[in-house]
């Protein structure tokens, strides 16, 4: 065989090349997040108990123990079950709620300048003092913490989408003008695939208000849920429930915020 085809069979393609790369920085990120995440755990499990007292601030072995023990025991999923549950029913609500209002109110002039206001009016309200009037008026079941995440979740939502719509370059719609296109594919072709980046930015950011909104309304009054655990085990002193239902909800966030990072990953993978 000649030099000339072991050179044609050896040499890798450009796709490769990126590949490889892509392949070689995912690996050094990941390495990373773990080494950090290792040091901060050695960290704090070495301190607790020499420099703090074990009592206030527990220590990563005690909430291992403890997740084993509730998942041994049948409570984990109890309440975890219940608390994912409330956020994705209300996140998925809130996120079309919001981006159908943002598009809305983005895509009109006057009605735009007249509700925006009030849009922003109430983005300014404490939705934690609305948790209390959500249970009066829906109860303590889970239609009063849906409401909640989607309090919580809306806005957000809300001000991707219109500042998406802003945001839109005007010369594709004045081409869109020009080749005399409807508004179905005018927003199919420019407007949608101009504001999927904003939506999915939206969608990373609410995942843990979401979250927040449900252990809200869970703190309040429910009789389940990893809200409900922390609250319960405030009340019995019991440091490590406590942290152990914090260490969960941050768990939950992590892996849900890399399911919609694949996703987004894969549909934006014409960029």
């Amino acid at each position: 065989m000649s030099n000339e085809e072991t050179n044609k069979q050896t040499k890798t393609s450009p796709g490769q090349t990126i590949a490889k790369k892509n392949n070689n920085e995912a690996l050094i990120v990941w390495t990373g997040r773990i080494l950090v995440g290792v040091i901060i755990l050695f960290f704090w499990e070495w301190t607790s108990g020499r420099f703090f007292n074990e009592f206030w601030i527990s220590k990563p072995s005690l909430i291992v123990e403890r997740i084993v023990d509730l998942t041994v025991g049948g409570d984990l999923w109890y309440h975890v079950g219940f608390t994912l549950q409330q956020a994705i029913i209300g996140l998925v609500i809130g996120m079309v709620l919001g981006t159908l209002l943002g598009v809305a109110l983005a895509s009109t002039h006057w009605l735009d300048k007249w509700i925006y206001p009030y849009m922003m009016a109430l983005y300014s309200l404490p939705r934690v003092a609305l948790a209390p009037l959500f249970v009066v008026w829906f109860g303590i079941g889970m239609s009063s913490k849906i409401i909640m995440v989607i309090a919580m979740v809306i806005f957000v939502a809300f001000y991707n989408a219109y500042e998406g719509i802003k945001n839109i370059d005007r010369d594709l719609l004045d081409m869109m003008k020009t080749y005399k296109a409807g508004r179905l594919k005018t927003f199919t072709w420019v407007v949608l695939p101009s504001i999927t980046v904003w939506i999915l930015t939206s969608l990373r950011l609410n995942i843990g208000m979401a979250l927040i909104g449900a252990v809200i309304a869970e703190l309040i009054g429910s009789n389940r849920g990893l809200g409900y655990y922390i609250t319960y085990s405030s009340g019995l002193l019991d440091i490590t429930g406590v942290f152990t239902g914090l260490v969960l909800i941050m768990i939950i966030a992590v892996i849900l915020e890399q399911i919609i990072v694949q996703f987004e990953k894969k549909l934006l993978r014409y960029r």
